[in-house]
């Protein structure tokens, strides 16, 4: 199901199963797309990542994660580009930004509570007739259960992950921080760097992070660094050279050991892996 409206907006609702498994790799411009996983048999790569997902996760992706299906079970999917909705002109009202799209270092994964689920069945099942209406405040409509969407997954990753003790102020920075390194990973190494955007010391960041229990600043930058350095070995044929000036370092040997120190194989045996 696919509704476009008259300024570019689109959005599509599909079952996804084996059958018609490549709809998860198609591209649209500034695409995001929602997975919920209804059974246990999807195993899926990412951006050079196995996962096996678990009945009743949902995932989020953007226009460029990397994906190959190893297995396909049954999924419903939402896809929504941004003049349908964009989620960082609406930040002050869903609140995912820098925690489901742009700025999760890490695949963003949802568990749905088992009293959740109900809620979530009964959601799609309006999103469905609503697509089927084609009156004035369709477009409205449709952007409103999405919204309501994106609030109820983001209330939940946030007691999910770890920032799950984190209050309001401690989250917004977190975001803000998040989404920065996303901004600005490939030519901003440093936690100084960031933290002088942000107004605050190094110390304050690096404080603010420990106190919630998570991992370090500086871990958040190299996790960003390494997932762009997987994708371009991956699914691209630029050269190791290339691959490290593109993410900011201007000698291969820097690079090299960089990358070795977080995934135990050197760029060229990762590359000659992932072909």
């Amino acid at each position: 199901m696919i509704f476009k409206g008259k300024s570019g907006e689109y959005l599509k609702l599909e079952d996804i199963n084996s059958t018609n498994c490549n709809a998860l790799k198609e591209r649209i411009e500034s695409g995001l797309t929602l997975a919920w996983f209804l059974d246990d048999e999807s195993i899926f790569e990412i951006d050079g990542r196995s996962f096996t997902f678990k009945k009743n996760q949902v995932i989020t992706l953007t226009e460029f994660h990397g994906l190959k299906m190893k297995s396909t079970g049954e999924i419903k999917m939402i896809r929504f580009n941004r003049p349908f909705f964009c989620i960082l002109d609406h930040d002050s009202e869903v609140s995912c930004k820098g925690l489901l799209f742009f700025g999760a270092s890490n695949l963003p994964i949802i568990q749905l509570p088992e009293n959740d689920i109900r809620k979530f069945e009964m959601l799609w099942s309006v999103f469905e007739m609503e697509m089927e209406s084609s009156d004035e405040l369709q477009l409205e409509m449709l952007q409103m259960l999405l919204k309501r969407l994106l609030i109820l997954l983001t209330r939940l990753y946030k007691m999910q992950d770890d920032f799950s003790k984190a209050d309001h102020s401690q989250m917004e920075q977190v975001r803000e921080f998040n989404y920065l390194i996303e901004q600005h990973f490939k030519t901003k190494h440093s936690v100084a760097e960031y933290a002088e955007l942000m107004f605050k010391s190094p110390k304050t960041l690096s404080n603010l992070f420990s106190k919630l229990g998570a991992k370090t600043p500086l871990q958040y930058i190299q996790e960003r660094i390494m997932l762009e350095a997987r994708r371009l070995l991956t699914y691209t044929d630029k050269s190791i050279k290339e691959v490290a000036y593109e993410i900011g370092y201007d000698d291969i040997p820097t690079f090299s050991r960089f990358f070795k120190k977080k995934e135990g194989l050197s760029p060229s045996d990762f590359k000659e892996k992932s072909t």
